[in-house]
C-alpha cells in the first residue's frame, strides 16, 4: 500500500488507517476498540480466540462473525470449552456463524484447558503473562504501514511463552496481532485521528 493510501477520510472527515477502508464496521472497531488497552484474562483469553480463528483470514472475517462465535462458544467462557467433547467439536464444524475449521476448533478447546491451567489457582496470570511482552512505547508514530511490523522481538517471545504452556495458532505474526488490538502498542498511523 503506497503512503498516499496510508490514510483513509471517512464520512465524518476524520482522517483513520487506510486498513479501515469504507467499510463501516471496520471504522467502528478502528475507532472504539483497535488499540485500546484490554485487561482482563476473559477478555484477553477471547482475543486470543479470535486472533487464532483470523490466522490466514482477514480480520473483518472475524469481526462480521464475532458475535456468531461468542455465541457458538459459551460467550468465551474458557471454564465451559475446556469441557468441549466431541458432540461440541461437531456441532461447532456444523454452525456456519463461525470459521468451521477443525483445527481451529481444536486449539479454542486447547487454549480454553491451557488458560485454565494458568489462571485456575491464579486469577490475573493470563493478563500479567501477556502484558509482560508488551514493549515501551514508541519514541516515534508510524508513518507508513511499512514501518509497521509483522513481528517483533516481543510477539515472538509471547509466542515461545504461550506455546511451551500448550497453547496453539499463537504464532509470532498472530501474537503482533494481537498486541496492536488489545493496545499493548499503538500502530494508529500519524495523521490517524486516533493517534495520541
Amino acid at each position: 500500500m503506497s503512503e498516499r493510501e496510508a490514510l483513509v477520510a471517512g464520512p465524518d472527515g476524520r482522517a483513520r488507517c487506510g486498513w479501515v477502508g469504507d467499510d463501516e464496521q471496520y471504522r467502528d472497531y478502528h475507532d472504539t476498540e483497535w488499540g485500546n488497552p484490554m485487561r482482563g484474562d476473559h477478555k484477553l483469553f477471547e482475543k486470543i480466540m479470535l486472533e487464532a480463528f483470523q490466522a490466514g483470514l482477514s480480520w473483518i472475517t472475524i469481526l462480521r462473525r464475532r458475535e456468531g462465535i461468542r455465541d457458538a462458544f459459551d460467550q468465551f467462557d474458557a471454564d465451559v470449552i475446556a469441557n468441549y467433547g466431541d458432540e461440541d467439536v461437531a456441532r461447532l464444524l456444523d454452525d456456519p456463524r463461525i470459521i468451521r475449521n477443525r483445527l481451529k476448533v481444536s486449539a479454542a478447546i486447547t487454549n480454553a484447558r491451557a488458560t485454565l491451567e494458568l489462571t485456575s489457582d491464579d486469577p490475573g496470570a493470563l493478563d500479567r503473562l501477556l502484558w509482560n511482552f508488551a514493549p515501551a512505547p514508541r519514541t516515534t508514530r508510524p508513518a507508513t504501514f511499512a514501518d509497521v511490523p509483522a513481528t517483533t522481538a516481543e510477539s515472538t517471545a509471547m509466542s515461545k511463552a504461550l506455546k511451551a504452556r500448550g497453547f496453539r495458532f499463537v504464532g509470532p505474526t498472530t501474537m503482533y496481532a494481537l498486541m496492536q488490538s488489545a493496545g499493548m502498542v499503538d500502530d494508529h498511523l500519524e495523521g490517524c485521528w486516533r493517534a495520541s
